[in-house]
């Protein structure tokens, strides 16, 4: 979104902090805790406070603080005409906040996910006293923005439920990086656990609770069962429960899960290539139904795999009227089980639902295209 802005005539800041696998393109040493420089027509700050997933709730939160405390000197210093900053955590929207009230700037807040509802609904926070300033957070930030986006049908409704008029929100979903994925220039990677025959059911993502990774786990099980050697599972990522879940898969002999470290998307488009079916995995909890927009899921559809969706809502909805994949209840093993087998039994209407999922990419939700109405809706005609 940040190369279509400066493709469109703006310019573009963006600040950051570090992660292990995303990585910035900087390559300069921090000085007093930022590096900064300009890569691909950006400039990009970025802070050394490295995120993980597996850090505890405590250092979670110090970092958001950290972050949020120090882009917002940067909001309060630097010349701009609007600030644009996108969730989770809430605290992202601190900055746009400062900027609105003391420097009268334009705000535009992207929610990537409704807090503190995913949270509480999952009772990963349940101090009724940190809701309640998470709550307060929330409702400044949505009240502070001009305009807001969300990348969820049930993102935009649980925007407007906290009283914000229809006019100030619009949905522009996550989106598929075709350039990446839709090249066939792309070899396949070749994995030593995984065979030429086997067939190849992959995850690609956050190995933490709201993904409720125990699930494959039970589905593979389920397989063994069932005596299906031809059917491996690949595991894409980090997280919290990461090495739980390893140390399941290997106290059951789940031979037909392979675990991997996450990976640019470079390598994960390689990866992609190689699997016949992407699995789009959540705990079941009912807020995720319509209040999240998975990027895994627009990668899959990006390489043209089809999706095994486990959890009703919006993108189950997207898979059945396409025709792109298989969407099942949650909590039935055997009903995963069987579907993958029957996924694998059924090469034809596989490749069907391949092409179905490759269409409804570049049809619907194609990032070059997304990128031209996010453009307006976010700068309304100023070059920034």
């Amino acid at each position: 979104m940040a190369r279509a802005a400066i493709r469109s005539g703006h310019q573009v800041t963006m600040v950051c902090g570090s992660y292990g696998v995303g990585k910035t393109g900087l390559n300069c040493p921090f000085k007093f805790g930022k590096r900064s420089g300009f890569v691909d027509g950006i400039k990009v700050i970025e802070f050394e406070l490295s995120y993980s997933n597996r850090d505890s709730f405590l250092k979670r939160t110090w970092l958001f603080i950290c972050f949020a405390f120090r882009s917002t000197l940067i909001a309060m210093t630097h010349n701009y005409d609007v600030v644009f900053a996108t969730s989770t955590p809430l605290t992202a929207g601190v900055p746009g906040i400062f900027a609105r009230w003391l420097r009268r700037k334009k705000f535009v807040f992207e929610v990537r996910d409704l807090w503190p509802e995913l949270p509480k609904a999952m009772g990963v926070i349940s101090n009724p006293i940190i809701l309640t300033m998470m709550s307060l957070l929330e409702w400044v930030s949505y009240k502070s923005a001009h305009r807001l986006v969300g990348l969820s049908p049930g993102i935009c409704a649980g925007i407007i439920s906290r009283g914000i008029s229809k006019s100030q929100v619009s949905l522009v979903p996550n989106g598929c990086d075709l350039e990446i994925f839709d090249n066939d220039s792309i070899s396949r990677a070749e994995m030593p656990e995984i065979s030429v025959q086997d067939f190849l059911a992959v995850f690609t993502g956050t190995h933490g609770q709201a993904n409720g990774l125990d699930a494959v786990l039970d589905a593979a099980s389920k397989l063994k069962e069932f005596g299906e050697e031809e059917i491996k599972i690949l595991l894409i990522g980090a997280g919290k429960l990461k090495t739980d879940l390893q140390y399941r898969a290997k106290s059951e002999c789940l031979d037909n899960v392979v675990f991997k470290n996450p990976v640019p998307k470079d390598e994960l488009a390689k990866i992609l290539r190689r699997a016949d079916l992407g699995m789009q995995i959540l705990a079941n909890v009912p807020s995720f139904y319509y209040g999240t927009s998975p990027n895994k899921f627009f990668d899959y559809l990006s390489a043209g795999l089809p999706v095994l969706n486990n959890y009703p809502g919006w993108l189950a909805e997207l898979i059945l009227k396409h025709k792109c994949g298989y969407a099942i209840e949650p909590d039935n093993p055997e009903l995963f089980a069987r579907t993958l087998i029957d996924a694998k039994n059924n090469r034809p209407k596989l490749k069907l639902m391949g092409e179905n999922a490759k269409a409804l990419a570049k049809n619907n939700f194609d990032r070059s295209s997304l990128s031209s109405g996010w453009i307006d809706w976010v700068t309304e005609g100023n070059k920034s």
